[in-house]
């Protein structure tokens, strides 16, 4: 045992990442697939790149570094796992969306072309 230990490498300085680890963008059903079961995320982070970790126990899901949902693992097949903050949150969202929103008072949007002759460097009579 003293020779084996004494040939054997220092550990790296980082702890290795053991599990199941994936980036992706997060889907309209604001749900991840870990093999066959779907995971809950918090449904604000749609259309995002976010970062999906699972492990023997939970499944975890960042955004920009923040977790955005946090799951223990399901082993059973074809399920699928909500969190009820989750669901109150897209509910929310799909109420706001359905809501018109307000005109902004500015009426007039057209622009005046001289600015756009001013960025080009283009002076009034011609070219400068």
């Amino acid at each position: 045992m003293e020779a084996d230990l004494a040939g054997m490498l220092a550990l790296p300085p980082i702890p290795l990442h053991l599990g199941w680890r994936n980036r992706i963008r997060l889907g309209r059903d604001y749900y991840v697939r870990i093999d066959t079961n779907d995971y809950s995320v918090d449904p604000r982070a749609i259309g995002r790149i976010v970062d999906v970790t699972a492990d023997l126990e939970r499944v975890r899901v960042r955004l920009d570094g923040r977790i955005v949902a946090d799951h223990p693992r399901a082993w059973a097949r074809g399920m699928t796992i909500t969190d009820p903050a989750h669901k109150t949150a897209a509910a929310l969202l799909r109420r706001e969306f359905q809501q018109p929103r307000p005109v902004s008072a500015i009426e007039d949007l057209t622009r005046d072309l001289s600015d756009y002759d001013r960025a080009f460097g283009i002076a009034e009579g011609g070219l400068s």
